[in-house]
């Protein structure tokens, strides 16, 4: 997400409320003939496709965005993402969020899903018990459905993959197209065209007070496969980010900007400004990926953001930044909402609302070209994540 640096994904564990939203519970040590081993202390070095799978953490995502094309040019762009919390000794929680925007029509779409227990987790393992990468698979639907009277489950949400090879897959029930008001969903495979970017340069972002985070990115896959929208099924082709992030942090209040851009010379970069209640920025960084593959952590003072425009949710009320400019040395970015209305409200899943939406870029860099200033011109896609806004 997404960079999605500090968030309040709170497992509850209790059935019909948001099971990634609420303060951790208190419950009675077990009773136990000898003290568990401890882990060594953050950071340590992270090590593929072991930390691809899932980890004994309090927060955890798999998060992928993205564009897709069909081959007469219609554009699409896609968010799928699967949550995972751990809580004392409450069952692991999960939630999922799956989401098309139609650049064309100028619709978005989104379902969610939300379960609890082991069950979801498939992920292959050696011989150790150590992970060899992630499958994932959520059924139970959004328990805001359930307790309409929907079915409580459907057919696997699930997002599978090791060492940058990866598979989304996931449809709608009926009630769940009824709630979204389309009926949609993916099945794509992805490949990774850079090795992947470890943030903060070992990987290990350190929050403080609020704790610390495992992160890293595969900022460009190649992904190919099928979009399905009201009945149609689309061969389509693209692109996708993926992050992955892990650790035992919680919420300093205030949410977070998230940037993530490919653009058309083969860089890819993702920047994050996070803020407290008070929407005073308290963590600026970011990470440029060359088109080699080589990465650079980038700092506060390295970049700036600015917002070019607003909208207002005509759903929560809330009004989101909508349209910014990013400067970064030479290097100066439009960003435009593909469609202005891409908000997700989560609430009955991971008890929050947040934009989270497909981007065109519009750039240049200044260059010397015979001695004399010129511009180059790049184009670009982009995902922009929010998540700090409320109501005016």
């Amino acid at each position: 997400m997404p960079i999605l640096a500090l968030v309040a994904l709170l497992a509850a564990g209790c059935a019909g409320a948001p099971i990634l939203a609420n303060p951790p519970l208190a419950f009675p040590a077990p009773a136990i003939t000898a003290p568990p081993a401890s882990p060594p202390p953050d950071p340590v070095a992270i090590t593929f496709p072991r930390d691809d799978g899932p980890h004994d953490r309090l927060t955890e995502w798999w998060y992928y965005t993205g564009h897709l094309h069909t081959a007469t040019g219609r554009r699409f762009g896609f968010e799928a993402v699967i949550f995972r919390a751990e809580r004392s000794a409450v069952p692991t929680a999960w939630a999922s969020h799956l989401a098309v925007t139609d650049e064309q029509g100028n619709v978005f779409h989104y379902a969610q899903r939300s379960e609890v227990g082991p069950q979801v987790d498939h992920s292959p393992r050696d011989a150790n018990g150590d992970a060899a990468g992630f499958d994932l698979r959520i059924t139970g639907l959004s328990p805001a459905l359930v307790a309409g009277g929907a079915p409580t489950a459907g057919s696997p949400w699930t997002l599978a993959g090791s060492d940058g090879t990866d598979h989304i897959e996931a449809a709608l029930t009926d009630a769940e197209a009824a709630a979204a008001g389309a009926s949609f969903g993916l099945t794509l495979d992805l490949r990774a065209e850079k090795p992947p970017a470890a943030h903060d340069d070992d990987g290990f972002v350190d929050f403080g007070p609020a704790g610390g985070s495992y992160y890293y990115s595969r900022t460009r896959m190649a992904a190919s496969g099928q979009l399905q929208l009201d009945g149609q099924a689309m061969a389509v082709d693209g692109i996708a980010w993926f992050d992955h992030q892990w650790g035992d942090f919680v919420s300093v209040g205030g949410g977070w900007d998230w940037f993530a851009m490919n653009l058309s010379n083969g860089v890819d970069i993702t920047l994050s400004v996070v803020r407290d209640a008070n929407g005073k920025p308290v963590l600026v960084y970011g990470t440029e990926v060359a088109a080699d593959g080589s990465a650079r952590r980038l700092d506060g003072s390295d970049f700036s953001v600015d917002a070019t425009g607003t909208w207002t949710s005509p759903h929560t009320g809330r009004t989101w930044p909508s349209g910014w400019r990013v400067t970064l040395g030479d290097i100066t970015l439009d960003l435009t909402p593909t469609v202005d209305d891409q908000e997700l409200d989560t609430r009955a899943t991971t008890g929050v609302a947040y934009w989270e939406g497909s981007q065109r870029v519009d750039g240049r860099r200044r260059v010397t070209e015979d001695h004399q200033p010129a511009v180059e011109y790049l184009g670009g896609e982009a995902y922009v994540e929010l998540t700090r806004y409320t109501t005016p």
